[in-house]
């Protein structure tokens, strides 16, 4: 280390240790040995998973994958390059002292680096947990030289190192807003300050239970001018977002929906027909068109209704099909589409979702998942169908409305929701059945981009997931896309 700059370091360091912090003296020690291997962060990472819901998981994961990054780099590379000697403790007083002294070298600080890491990648997915957690990352950084452990210079180094940690798991693993929806096309729709003229449905059977207020109280306090209604289990979903889009359509507003993708679907239909704009509000347990929408909170939607910032985002439709071919249902009469705005499939994956909704209820979505997913594996044999025209044996065919990013067969993010294709994916039967769909969930599956897509042949008792809803297929059927057809509202 430079001679100025070591000067610089033991005088700041000396600074510190003579000046009488009365506050900090009962405070920080003990927290400084509370970040002891990342202790702390796991325990702040776990209540802001059980508080915030999935953004909060999402938040709380990255901000673990970074301290883990940032440790690795302090522990294998940057302790080893300065081997720097710890200050001398003559100046700091008893009672600021650590009982343990550290035994490895003094550059950098790893619990600053950890600190940093932690915050700042939570900060990356959530600014507002970002803005929570800074404070106590600043605390234990500091704390590192009020203890006497470190120089500052030192923990300077580990924070630097800890924030260019959650930048490099950033570019590894973007966030939903590096991925979000490109600014075009977008649309006009009405900006409706306080939610005038926005008549927003609130489907309380959707997602896990609210932890941080109930949605509807929620939504009138940052909208207090827009019609919030509630669904309960006895009320007629739809029926409810027919009567709001009429008055949306009335008052030249909006219609609203808070709930999961599947009442998002409904409210998406019911808002073409009625020809108004779309406000979603994430309030089931996975919400990927809001997440797509960059809307991972009911802030987010608010903040887009209030400036009137929308885009123009293609749906998908599901036909049935005739023996002919042509468009039709029963008796000759034209059967009416069913629009999906996410991902429609065939195959193992509605059996999935059907144990999975099963047994929610009683151990709770992410179990339920795992045990529907472990059933499904033992019991379930591939299907066949015909896939425009040429017939296949297929463990799982997705179609999904518009190009996904994925790890597997099972689409996860889009980047553009107006791009006019389906993205196929199909997992093709083989005499290793059990071991090529395991396979394919870790190392992908068949794909194309298409503009439609024809499926005929569907035997008798067959279902099919749309948006997550279950419904039994047709024997034949046509997947297409509608372009740019509905009016959504996204925060820019």
């Amino acid at each position: 280390m430079r001679p100025k700059l070591s000067a610089w370091d033991k005088e700041l360091f000396q600074r510190v240790a003579t000046r009488e912090w009365p506050a900090a003296e009962p405070v920080l020690p003990r927290l400084s040995r509370a970040a002891n291997h990342g202790a702390l962060w796991f325990g702040v990472a776990a209540g802001i998973a059980v508080v915030g819901g999935r953004p909060g998981r999402r938040a709380a994961l990255r901000g673990v994958g970074s301290l883990a990054l940032a440790s690795a780099v302090v522990n294998t590379v940057g302790k080893g390059a300065v081997r720097r000697a710890r200050p001398v403790l003559d100046s700091v007083p008893m009672i600021r002292r650590l009982s343990r002294q550290p035994g490895s070298t003094s550059f950098p600080s790893g619990h600053a680096a950890s600190a940093v890491a932690f915050a700042a990648g939570v900060a990356v997915e959530s600014p507002r947990w970002g803005a929570v957690v800074a404070p106590l990352a600043w605390s234990v950084a500091f704390s590192r030289i009020y203890t006497g452990v470190h120089y500052p210079s030192d923990v300077l180094a580990g924070m630097t190192l800890g924030a260019g940690a959650a930048l490099a798991v950033r570019g590894l693993v973007p966030t939903g807003r590096d991925l979000a929806v490109p600014p075009t096309p977008q649309a006009d729709a009405p900006a409706l300050p306080g939610g005038r003229g926005l008549y927003v449905v609130v489907n309380e059977v959707s997602g896990p239970p609210p932890l941080m207020g109930m949605p509807a109280d929620r939504l009138r306090a940052v909208l207090p001018e827009a019609v919030v209604e509630e669904c309960s289990e006895d009320d007629d979903l739809a029926e409810m977002l027919e009567k709001a889009a009429r008055q949306a359509a009335e008052s030249g507003g909006a219609l609203g929906v808070h709930g999961g993708d599947g009442s998002v679907r409904l409210a998406a239909e019911i808002a073409l027909r009625h020809r108004v704009p779309l406000m979603v509000s994430p309030g089931g347990t996975y919400n990927h068109f809001a997440m797509d929408l960059a809307i991972d909170s009911i802030d987010d939607a608010a903040r887009a209704v209030e400036a009137g910032t929308a885009i123009s985002a293609d749906v998908a439709r599901i036909t049935p099909l005739d023996g002919s071919g042509d468009r039709g249902g029963e008796d000759g009469k034209a059967a009416r589409p069913s629009l999906f705005l996410n991902t429609f499939s065939i195959g193992v994956y509605p059996e999935l979702v059907r144990y999975r909704e099963r047994w929610s209820r009683r151990v709770g979505s992410w179990p339920a998942g795992v045990l529907a997913a472990v059933h499904v594996l033992r019991t379930s044999s591939p299907v066949d169908v015909d896939i425009n025209g040429r017939r296949h044996s297929v463990w799982m065919l997705f179609a999904g409305n518009g190009a996904y990013r994925s790890l597997g067969p099972a689409p996860v993010r889009r980047r553009n929701l107006a791009d006019g294709q389906l993205d196929v994916r199909m997992v093709p039967g083989s005499p290793y059945a059990r071991t090529r769909l395991l396979a394919a969930a870790l190392t992908g599956s068949t794909t194309a981009l298409l503009r439609r897509v024809r499926l005929g042949g569907i035997g008798p008792g067959t279902r099919l997931a749309a948006d997550g809803e279950i419904a039994p297929a047709p024997a034949e059927l046509l997947v297409d896309k509608v372009n740019e057809a509905l009016t959504v509202y996204r925060p820019m």
